[in-house]
């Protein structure tokens, strides 16, 4: 999945990457449902001893459009994990008690805690996005952000947490199906928004925003992934395989216990 990660050095063209991309699986669709299962048990396992050792911290920053499809990848991926070691943060517009700091201020208190995983639906990124694309500030102010962004995230990591981060990449064409989908479908139609259709009037502005955002903010400690999302099963597929080799690679381990347990187990058959 490595061909999804936005290299630092790299600076890459958004409409270069096909969201209906599907070249890294060679397999069909219920091949790749039966992979994806088998992600979810590695990842609960995984998760696993994240919490018992409590030594890592990661977060996951989820970034699209509407209905690209942030919440069916929390459902599916994390559908196995222990909620006692996962939670989900996501970011509306601010309150007026938000709006009074800087716009970090929010962010930094949902930032995941040792042992704990965090997902991020929308993020600190709304800042030159949703800001950029709506000149909610001048040009100067928004452009300042990708560095001080770069700088919070690196002082994240060097506190011991690991950050992924996925921009799910969808065609307009597919985002106008999903959005009639919520039109007729009577269980989705608490999702529609008329505001989803006036930010769809702004795609392109929105997509120019998402390339700089890409290319300003993808460092090797913080990756971007582009992950194809016109095909749920496989945009699920992507996050899956990145997120369980990214915890492989922690290399972590059941804590040992406080005093020698063995001790204990003549007393426990003995009992009647």
């Amino acid at each position: 999945m490595d061909r999804y990660r936005v290299k630092p050095s790299q600076k890459i063209r958004l409409a270069d990457f096909d969201p209906e991309d599907k070249s890294g699986f060679d397999g069909s669709k219920e091949d790749g449902a039966t992979k994806l299962q088998a992600l979810i048990q590695e990842l609960d396992q995984l998760q696993s001893v994240l919490y018992a050792e409590r030594k890592h911290k990661v977060l996951i920053v989820l970034q699209a459009m509407d209905t690209a499809g942030k919440d069916g990848i929390i459902r599916r991926v994390f559908e196995g994990v222990n909620p006692e070691g996962v939670r989900v943060a996501s970011f509306k517009v601010p309150t007026p008690p938000e709006a009074d700091h800087d716009y970090l201020w929010r962010i930094h208190a949902q930032v995941p805690a040792k042992g704990e995983m965090v997902i991020f639906n929308r993020s600190h990124y709304e800042q030159v996005l949703v800001v950029r694309v709506h000149s909610l500030e001048p040009t100067e102010a928004w452009r300042a952000h990708y560095q001080q962004i770069c700088d919070f995230e690196r002082m994240m990591v060097e506190e011991g947490a690991t950050i992924l981060k996925f921009f799910l990449n969808i065609t307009k064409d597919e985002q106008k199906k999903r959005l009639l989908e919520r039109i007729d479908m009577p269980e989705k139609r608490w999702k529609f928004s008329s505001a989803d259709l006036s930010e769809r009037k702004l795609w392109d502005q929105y997509m120019q925003a998402y390339q700089e955002l890409l290319n300003e903010t993808s460092t090797a400690i913080a990756p971007w992934y582009i992950v194809p999302a016109n095909h749920n099963w496989y945009r699920d597929l992507v996050v899956a395989s990145v997120l369980v080799k990214c915890l492989q690679g922690l290399d972590m381990h059941y804590p040992e216990p406080a005093q020698d347990v063995e001790q204990f187990r003549a007393g426990l058959l003995a009992e009647k």
